[in-house]
């Protein structure tokens, strides 16, 4: 196949001279490949070069006479004479004669070489082709047409009138071809062919597919070529299988694809799925990769995967002892580090290697930063296992978890680590450093927000799951979610923060505030009014269900403790207003697509208990609403800043505020929207904390942040600075 990379690189440049150039030395070639022969063929033809090179095909004949494949031979037979336009007497006394031989006993040869043109020999491209579609014409056959209608049954065929009728699979009615239509539209299927099968008899094929699901897919990969996730749907989903059963009956198949040696799985989403020629054992596919000597952290990834999918592989003692044989030249290299090096030690153990648990356990006990080593290694129950192997041999192992259970990235291995602390002799440890989340939630805001949906359970025993507990966290989940909403990194978190507080009508809000003083509830209320995102209904049905449980509080739904109107309008510039509607075309128009096509490719994939993918473009799709429609809301409430609207005298929005602090040092605030706000330019949110502080204020007023107190020296106009 030396020779058909630079074939197809001309025919791609449409180099005709180029193309030409290879093909006259191609030719003269005396060791044939009747694969790459083909190949070559079936690429120019698909090309515009195909017209120019019937002139020159029929020079391969002299090669092609020399291959001893006979189905090669064939295959290129027929496409010299697809592509041939010069119709010469050689041609056709070598068509005439290939078909004689192959079809000796057929009696209406003669009727058929005079069809297909080699009576009179004036035109015969396609010869073979045709020859072929003429035999195949036969009632109760198959035929794929080229040009749209899917596939066709043959009803009736009519020599005399050189006529067939046939039936389509998207076409209404009979249709009647005449043979050069048929010669031009028509390919003939084999009767088990998979669109025969689909077309013909899509019960049988349905029920084969449930009782065999493999052999169908073997069936379409061996008769339409590779194909993706996505592409197996297209040809079966509510053609063969009903559109309500796939996802069921698609994860089935998918486990049994992975088992099938014939069937060669894709890495990746977008790659299809291919039918070996010949069986590979799992075990040779495993080796081949590895062959291509993968990195260390791929290797170990590769074959955890392999022996976690075929566990079964292990009971061949030839695939065992060479497995452990290339995993001890991984366990030979100098520069393996100790996390790569502990993880072979436990494909070692897996194996019943007798030295690999002692070298695990001195390893473990001699590792000095061995919470960096278990957060950098990749695989999870790897992780689990290193940490149960320290909770067995080392005195510190408690120092180790509690180092841990911030700072790994699964919550599952977290999960553990939780469990393991909490016991007798080490709660108080564990309770001390889940009291720093309280003190600090915005070090670690995924961790807080896993902690605080651990205690809110009734029947948790964990420390601060009573019910001073609860009340703390909550109250922080609320100091948490005000402060992460101007974090554009922590938007999916945010948007889970208000998932959990509005799950099952509120029902954790209703059972807090049941339990809460009403100055707690005060507290609470005052903090959801300053996170932006939960929205006017979210805040009244919090009021309604503090007033249940405290009557008192009705007093603060009066007006004069309402919001003013102009406290609901969210001031913005021209900029910023253009910003939040360009983010909100992008959302409703390409984001919103591509996820749809996300989702229905990740769908395809089936086991949609464990399809990460398919979970992931889900949890995308509620991102991306949940966002059109906070935007949505906040723009219909939007106004435009204009120099009118900007007070001379006092701090409001669009004030450039000049002061200076206890210290004497001098600081300026820009006061705009939330949509304009910039803090590393000092460009304040209206209603940010800082903001609210200094709001009102006139030149010599004073006013307190944090424990510090600011004194305004000057303000000014935002517009009067961009003039």
């Amino acid at each position: 196949m030396a020779y058909l990379k630079d074939f197809r690189e001309r025919i791609q440049n449409n180099d005709y001279p180029g193309f030409l150039k290879i093909w006259e030395e191609y030719c003269y070639g005396d060791q044939p490949d009747g694969e790459e022969i083909v190949a070559v063929l079936e690429s120019v033809k698909a090309s515009d070069l195909a017209k120019p090179f019937g002139l020159h095909v029929e020079r391969i004949l002299p090669l092609w006479r020399e291959l001893k494949d006979l189905k090669h031979a064939h295959n290129a037979l027929r496409l010299i004479f697809d592509l041939q336009t010069t119709n010469s007497e050689e041609l056709a006394d070598l068509a005439t004669e290939y078909l004689k031989n192959r079809h000796q006993d057929d009696p209406l040869l003669l009727e058929k070489f005079r069809l297909i043109g080699l009576r009179n020999r004036e035109r015969f491209q396609s010869a073979i082709r045709n020859y072929e579609l003429l035999t195949h014409m036969k009632k109760g056959n198959f035929v794929f047409h080229t040009a749209g209608w899917g596939t066709g049954e043959i009803i009736d065929v009519s020599l005399v009138r050189e006529e067939l009728t046939l039936e389509f699979e998207y076409v209404v009615g009979p249709q009647h071809f005449s043979f050069e239509k048929a010669f031009k539209t028509l390919l003939p299927l084999p009767i088990d062919h998979f669109f025969s099968r689909r077309f013909g008899n899509p019960d049988e094929l349905e029920k084969e597919a449930r009782e065999n699901p493999g052999e169908v897919i073997r069936l379409l990969l061996r008769d339409l070529g590779p194909k993706t996730a996505g592409e197996v749907k297209d040809e079966l989903c509510d053609l063969v299988i009903p559109a309500e059963d796939w996802n069921r009956w698609w994860q089935t198949a998918r486990a049994k694809i992975k088992k099938d040696t014939k069937i060669e799985s894709p890495k990746d989403l977008k790659d299809p799925f291919i039918l070996r020629a010949e069986e590979v054992p799992h075990e040779v596919a495993l080796h081949k990769a590895l062959e291509t000597k993968p990195s260390v952290n791929a290797t170990i990834q590769m074959v955890y995967t392999f022996l976690r999918d075929f566990p079964e592989t292990l009971k061949n003692p030839e695939f065992k002892s060479s497995l452990e044989v290339r995993l001890k030249d991984i366990l030979s290299q100098e520069d393996l580090a100790e996390g790569q090096k502990l993880q072979v030690l436990f494909f070692m153990e897996d194996l019943n290697a007798a030295h690999a648990l002692p070298q695990i356990i001195e390893l473990i006990n001699h590792m000095q930063q061995l919470p960096d080593i278990v957060r950098n290694i990749e695989v999870m129950a790897f992780q689990k296992r290193v940490l149960q192997q320290v909770r067995k041999s080392r005195k510190d192992w408690s120092e180790i978890y509690l180092d841990l259970i911030f700072t790994v990235d699964q919550n599952l291995l977290r999960d553990f680590i939780l469990s393991e602390l909490d016991f007798k002799d080490t709660r108080e440890l564990l309770k001390q450093k889940i009291s720093s989340l309280l003190i600090h939630p915005l070090s670690y805001p995924e961790v807080f927000v896993w902690y605080f949906q651990k205690i809110i359970d009734k029947k948790s025993k964990l420390p601060f799951a009573d019910v001073e507990g609860r009340n703390d966290f909550f109250e922080g989940l609320l100091i948490l979610l005000d402060h992460l909403e101007q974090k554009p990194q922590y938007r999916d978190l945010s948007k889970k923060i208000i998932s959990i507080l509005t799950a099952d009508r509120y029902k954790i809000v209703r059972e807090i505030m049941q339990q809460s003083s009403i100055e707690e509830v005060k507290e609470y209320l005052l903090l959801a009014t300053k996170c932006e995102t939960l929205t006017d209904h979210d805040i009244k049905i919090l009021h309604s269900l503090a007033e249940v449980v405290y009557p008192a509080l009705s007093r603060l739904r009066k007006d004069k403790d309402r919001p003013a109107a102009d406290d609901q309008v969210i001031w913005t510039t021209q900029e910023g207003y253009q910003k939040i509607q360009q983010r909100i075309q992008q959302i409703a128009t390409i984001e919103t697509v591509n996820n749809a096509k996300e989702i229905e490719a990740a769908r395809a994939l089936g086991d949609l208990r464990e399809n990460a993918e398919f979970k992931a473009a889900l949890e995308k799709r509620d991102r991306l609403q949940s966002e059109l429609k906070f935007l949505s809301d906040q723009i219909a409430r939007a106004r435009i800043l204009t120099p009118e609207d900007v007070l001379s005298d006092e701090v409001g929005v669009g004030s450039i505020v000049h002061c200076k602090d206890s210290k004497g040092s001098h600081h300026k605030f820009t006061l705009l929207g939330p949509w304009d706000a910039d803090p590393e330019r000092s460009i304040l949110s209206f209603q940010s904390k800082l903001a609210m502080a200094m709001k009102g204020r006139t030149v010599s007023e004073k006013f307190e942040f944090q424990g510090d107190q600011f004194t305004i020296t000057d303000i000014d106009n935002y517009f009067d600075q961009k003039k």
